[in-house]
């Protein structure tokens, strides 16, 4: 009786195995998954998290322009400000960008993309000769002695183009990270990539023409 009641034991344990045959298969079938080519995550949320990160950089951009006018119409001390003519060039170069960013994105539809290439180049090296005049323009004003204390309009005004060439600083990123990218590897497609880096690329452009005309007609 001993004897039987074991072997009975030992059959149910057996069939208890049994029981864990499928979750092997599934297994087997997770490999086959994970052999086939990963898919590119929906592009939609690029332009999502683009647009909501330009929302943001306006909200900022207005604080600092309300702070602007509301300070200049109550201090008593407020002197006006004679910007650097540099800066109207580093206006023309930067609306030159965007206009050879446009002809790069309409090469790229084209699938002309030597051309594409050409033009994305000249937009990177465009938005870097925008940074580099600007510095100058701060160079000017320092070698004439106006330091970011020495007024109430200089301080807004270094304020003011400081925080828009780093933000601009981060779109010359953009435009190196797309030159560069292997898109084959990337969950990003190369479309999406460059027209998320289009708008804010235009964006900041946009931006800077409208805080120079604060700037200029706010003296």
């Amino acid at each position: 009786m001993a004897t039987h009641d074991t072997e009975v034991i030992v059959v149910d344990i057996g069939g208890g195995g049994g029981g864990k045959e499928p979750p092997a298969g599934g297994d087997g079938g997770g490999d086959g998954d994970r052999g086939r080519r990963p898919r590119k995550p929906p592009q939609r949320r690029y332009s999502t998290a683009i647009t909501l990160g330009m929302i943001s950089i306006l909200i900022f951009f207005l604080g600092l322009c309300s702070a602007f006018l509301a300070l200049k119409h109550v201090s008593q001390a407020w002197v006006p400000l004679h910007l650097p003519r540099i800066l109207w060039l580093n206006t023309a170069i930067l609306l030159l960008s965007s206009y050879t960013l446009v002809k790069a994105r309409q090469r790229l539809s084209a699938i002309d993309f030597p051309a594409f290439r050409k033009l994305w180049r000249v937009t990177t090296i465009l938005g870097g000769l925008f940074l580099v005049g600007q510095l100058i323009a701060w160079l000017q004003l320092v070698a004439t002695g106006i330091y970011i204390a020495s007024s109430q309009a200089i301080s807004f005004f270094y304020i003011f183009t400081a925080a828009h060439a780093v933000h601009l600083l981060g779109g010359v990123a953009a435009l190196l990270y797309v030159a560069t990218r292997d898109f084959e590897k990337g969950e990003i497609s190369r479309v999406t990539a460059v027209e998320v880096t289009s708008y804010y690329w235009h964006f900041m452009d946009g931006l800077w023409v409208f805080l120079l005309l604060l700037l200029y007609l706010g003296r």
